[in-house]
C-alpha cells in the first residue's frame, strides 16, 4: 500500500493524520529495510526535532493496531517494523542472523487453504521461518555446532 492509500485509510478509520503519524508512515515506507523501534525514532526525530520515544512506540502500536504498518517478531524478542506496501515473509538462520525475503505470492495458497480448511479470515499475515542459511549449513558439517 503506498502512503497516500495509508494515509486515506487512516482517514476513513476516523482517526487524524497526525505529523507524527505521518512521519512514521514516511519513515517506514522510505526505509528499504527493516527498522526496530529506536532506528524509527532516530530517523522520525532528524524529520521532526522535539518528538519523544515515547510517542513514536504508541504510533508504532497504533499503526500495527490499525493494519498500516507491520510488526516481525525476527526471534530473540526482537521486533522489527516494516511498510506494509510489500508483503513478504522472512527465512532467518538461527546462527548468524541472516535475513532472506520470501513474497507473499510463495505462501498465499497455503493462507487460502487454511482460510478454506478453518473458516477464519486472515486479514493480517505475517511469518517467520527459522533455520540454517546454506553458509551455515555447509560450515555445520564436521563441526559440533547443534541446531
Amino acid at each position: 500500500m503506498r502512503l497516500e492509500q495509508l494515509t486515506e485509510r487512516l482517514k476513513k478509520l476516523g482517526y487524524r493524520l497526525t505529523p507524527q503519524r505521518l512521519v512514521v508512515l514516511q519513515v517506514l515506507e522510505d526505509t528499504p529495510h527493516h527498522l526496530n523501534a529506536a532506528e524509527v525514532y532516530q530517523l522520525v526525530s532528524q524529520r521532526l526535532p522535539g518528538v519523544n520515544e515515547a510517542t513514536i512506540y504508541r504510533t508504532l502500536d497504533f499503526l500495527v493496531g490499525h493494519g498500516l504498518a507491520l510488526a516481525a517478531h525476527i526471534g530473540s524478542g526482537r521486533i522489527v517494523y516494516e511498510s506494509t506496501a510489500h508483503e513478504h515473509h522472512h527465512l532467518i538462520c538461527r546462527r548468524c542472523g541472516q535475513t532472506t525475503e520470501i513474497d507473499h505470492s510463495e505462501l498465499a495458497p497455503l493462507f487460502e487453504h487454511f482460510e478454506q480448511t478453518t473458516g477464519y479470515h486472515i486479514d493480517s499475515s505475517h511469518v517467520t521461518f527459522f533455520g540454517l542459511c546454506p553458509h551455515c549449513l555447509a560450515d555445520r558439517q564436521g563441526s559440533s555446532f547443534i541446531s
